[in-house]
């Protein structure tokens, strides 16, 4: 689904991405690691469309987006680490008007809006404008948003910042349940260890621009216990030592 290729980003004198190489296969739940600072959001905004790179390739669902952003952005979805609404739209109106832009029959906008509002719990607020919603309700709307159309890729940028327990399970649950079922990607970076090892099917971990692990979580761990002679038991521990001597 994801194809990079030797993608490099830079900005001025800083080399955000090195020659970065990743491939992300139909269906599979991504999570995308590293400190403040390797680059993590940069490959997401390039992946989303939103950044060119400096150098390099990236492909979504076979179209580059070089060449063919349009048709690999039909695939997609994208949710930033702020939730971005209309303030004056309700929630309903901002859903509609996703709905449209991505070509949606009316009817069809109208099941999904009902679906996903049952699915994140939104049917009371609704019809009421977001400038009055919670950093929460904004995210969970954004979700909504993002999967009104049912994307054959969803790229996420922190996607537990500001939901309540509740529903940060229900998006771990929709999205693999997504996974499995509709063979959805997800490409998802976050700073929460444990959001990857719940939901996580292979992950990759970037540091200053690298990439210096991929895999399963058992893999790279096997793989830096080989190399290093160190066991690490947590994950957190594993990470930390991995990002600290590189």
């Amino acid at each position: 689904m994801i194809e990079i290729r030797s993608l490099r980003k830079v900005y001025g004198d800083k080399v955000a991405l090195h020659s970065l190489d990743l491939s992300v296969q139909e269906g599979e739940v991504f999570a995308f690691l590293g400190p403040n600072g390797a680059g993590k959001t940069t490959t997401i905004k390039v992946i989303a469309g939103l950044l060119r790179p400096t150098s390099g390739s990236v492909a979504v669902g076979g179209f580059d987006l070089a060449t063919h952003g349009l048709q690999a952005r039909t695939l997609m979805s994208y949710v930033p680490d702020e939730p971005y609404l209309y303030d004056k739209l309700t929630a309903r109106e901002f859903l509609r008007m996703m709905g449209d832009l991505y070509g949606m029959p009316r009817e069809k906008i109208e099941a999904r809006i009902d679906m996903m509002s049952a699915l994140f719990e939104l049917e009371e607020f609704l019809d009421n404008l977001t400038e009055s919603f919670s950093h929460g309700m904004k995210q969970r709307v954004v979700i909504a948003a993002a999967l009104l159309h049912e994307p054959r890729l969803l790229v996420v940028d922190e996607l537990m910042v500001g939901l309540d327990p509740k529903s940060a399970r229900k998006v771990k649950d929709t999205l693999r349940e997504l996974s499995r079922t509709r063979r959805m990607t997800v490409f998802l970076s976050t700073h929460t260890l444990s959001v990857a090892e719940e939901v996580a099917d292979r992950v990759g971990i970037l540091n200053r621009g690298r990439l210096i692990a991929l895999g399963t979580l058992a893999e790279i761990k096997q793989a830096h216990a080989s190399q290093t002679g160190q066991q690490h038991e947590k994950f957190e521990d594993l990470f930390l030592d991995m990002t600290a001597t590189e």
